[in-house]
């Protein structure tokens, strides 16, 4: 029987809090503002970790170029804190990709809400007839 919450998962999760809590405390850098991690996936062997992020105002890849170079230069530092602050016998090494679901959310949100203005105007129009 497979485990409920396996071990990739708590490392998954505690690397999410652990990297919030750096990213807001620990780096220096002013290009790491309002950044917000949205998830972390972990291999299987617990060697690699690829972590989601957000940032206020971007909205695609290429707006977030620089930042991903910026997290993943960043990204030995941010390994030897996680490293300091759990038991773990290793460390992912640790892989900044930029999250576009958050946009991708929004600009569906924005069709929803055209189709349901268009929607309600047909239905006046259909009723005033």
């Amino acid at each position: 029987m497979a485990k409920d919450y396996s071990r990739t998962q708590r490392v998954a999760d505690f690397l999410h809090e652990e990297l919030a809590r750096l990213l807001q405390h620990a780096v220096r850098d002013p290009r790491v503002t309002l950044v917000n991690i949205t998830a972390v996936s972990v291999s299987r062997d617990l060697s690699h970790a690829k972590v989601y992020y957000t940032q206020l105002g971007l909205d695609n890849t290429e707006q977030a170029a620089e930042l991903t170079g910026v997290l993943n230069r960043a990204a030995g530092f941010l390994r030897t804190e996680v490293a300091r602050a759990s038991t773990m016998r290793t460390t992912p090494r640790l892989s900044f990709v930029f999250d576009e679901s958050v946009g991708r959310g929004r600009d569906m949100e924005a069709l929803l809400r055209e189709v349901r203005a268009v929607d309600s105007a047909r239905q006046i129009v259909d009723e005033e007839e």
